[in-house]
């Protein structure tokens, strides 16, 4: 009976879905000494191309060296560890792996085994690639920098910023105007519709940062909400120029150059 239940599980662990290896420590180089069918359809190799060797013939040339040795080190302290590594098939396409390493101890051999839980992920890596070039899409076009003058620009904020998006703005914006000769920069806020506190002290520390680069910040539309939540965070708005709208402080501009 228990020899029935032995081949039952070894049966049961060969055909299941889940992608699997055991590795030795104890042989030269940590070699995998099994590898059921789910890992050969995952990978392209043959068993007994697989056998004996150690899983680093899954690397390639865009495998990240820093999840390597996170694994590395996992191996050698005997700790469980789970990572998003870049493999490559037997074809050489690659894959992304999600891979759990856990160490196991048998008592009767007094050593440990290590096995690989493996799984693909590409598609959803893929999925998550192009989610983000979207919200880096969005975020540039939620961040135009409108040029209105040679030396004047505008730069429009619309709809809701909270922290991320403010860093966002702050990333972009900064090496942009290096290239420009633009000497004034026009921040509307006229089409804001919430801002949270981390946000606004953001905006105003912004005028800091360009005066840095020799731009200077003004402040158009600025409404009741925003300027009671900036005298909350102590921030003195007279120390700003500011307008009740983009058209108020360019004619302001113009005349002061006129004169």
């Amino acid at each position: 009976m228990a020899e029935d239940l032995q081949a039952l599980k070894n049966k049961v662990l060969e055909k299941t879905q889940l992608v699997f290896i055991i590795c030795d420590p104890s042989k030269p180089d940590n070699p995998i000494i099994y590898a059921n069918q789910g890992f050969s359809r995952l990978t392209g190799y043959e068993n007994e191309e697989i056998i004996g060797k150690n899983c680093r013939f899954l690397q390639g040339e865009d495998t990240d060296p820093e999840t390597v040795e996170t694994i590395r080190k996992a191996i050698k302290n005997k700790e469980p560890v789970s990572v998003e590594l870049l493999n490559y098939r037997k074809d050489g396409t690659s894959f992304w792996n999600l891979l759990h390493i856990d160490p196991i101890y048998l008592e009767d051999e007094e050593q440990f085994y290590f096995v690989g839980i493996q799984k693909d992920i590409t598609a959803y890596k893929k999925a998550e690639q192009k989610l983000e070039e979207y919200n880096n899409e969005i975020d540039l076009l939620s961040t135009p920098i409108v040029p209105v003058k040679s030396d004047v620009s505008v730069l429009p904020l619309i709809g809701n910023i909270d922290e991320r998006r403010m860093n966002v703005i702050v990333e972009r914006i900064l090496p942009e105007l290096n290239n420009t000769s633009v000497d004034t920069l026009i921040v509307d806020l006229s089409g804001f519709q919430d801002i949270d506190e981390t946000a606004t002290g953001s905006i105003f520390r912004l005028a800091d940062l360009l005066k840095l680069k020799g731009i200077e910040m003004i402040l158009t539309g600025i409404t009741p909400k925003i300027a009671i939540r900036a005298s909350g965070l102590d921030i003195d708005l007279s120390a700003l120029k500011t307008y009740g709208s983009v058209k108020q402080a360019l004619d302001t501009l113009d005349s002061v150059k006129e004169s």
